[in-house]
């Protein structure tokens, strides 16, 4: 693939990781139909057409291991638009996989044991909360100054306010109701400079959920 035109090239935001910061980088797209080879079990010895798309990453950071994706699909890759649908496909896979660790690792779902039935209802309602942690994860990531109202609803807004040990800020933004949430899982105000770990906002969601319930039926007696 390295022998073919690079066709287009891409602009894409690279998340950061524990281990690689997060950066903006443009990739140098290639893309062209090829035939893979059929393994010498199979009696069929035909080979297999598929849609290759080459990118690599141009002017990496020094110190950092650029990107370098091969990717084959069975799509049909015949145009940019089609290309860069195929790469913006596969960068949804470190959303993916931030949704997997908040599922294992924040929701501790594989430390359940129950029978299959009651796996089942467990683990659909896991997934929701892991999908909103993962969207509060997201946009603290991305949007931290964006209003609080884009992951909270009205209810969890006012208990947030009414459990502030400090006098609110004049706007309420993403990174002040995820400070908050995290402060109710047990978040310690002297490790500020200490990412807000998935465990702790996962404990100071289910506070919040159980905060707001209490709240509701607060008002409706």
């Amino acid at each position: 693939m390295e022998s073919e035109p690079i066709r287009f090239e891409l602009q894409i935001d690279v998340p950061g990781t524990a281990n690689r910061k997060g950066r903006k980088t443009k990739l140098a797209v290639r893309f062209s139909r090829v035939n893979l080879r059929t393994p010498y079990r199979f009696d069929n010895r035909d080979p297999f057409p598929v849609y290759a798309v080459y990118a690599t990453e141009i002017d990496c950071p020094e110190g950092e291991t650029p990107l370098s994706w091969m990717l084959l699909t069975t799509e049909v890759v015949e145009d940019v638009l089609m290309a860069s649908t195929i790469l913006r496909w596969y960068s949804y896979r470190w959303r993916v996989e931030d949704y997997h660790q908040i599922f294992k690792s924040g929701c501790q779902s594989e430390r359940y044991r129950l029978a299959a039935v009651g796996m089942k209802t467990l683990l659909g309602f896991l997934s929701v909360i892991a999908v909103e942690l993962l969207q509060v994860t997201y946009l603290h990531r991305t949007q931290p100054e964006a209003p609080a109202i884009a992951i909270l609803n009205s209810v969890q807004l006012e208990v947030l306010k009414a459990k502030a040990s400090k006098k609110l800020p004049t706007i309420l933004t993403v990174a002040w109701a995820v400070e908050a949430v995290a402060y109710l899982g047990g978040y310690l105000e002297h490790r500020r400079k200490t990412p807000i770990g998935i465990q702790v906002l996962w404990r100071g969601w289910l506070k919040l959920h159980d905060l707001c319930e209490g709240w509701q039926l607060a008002r409706n007696t």
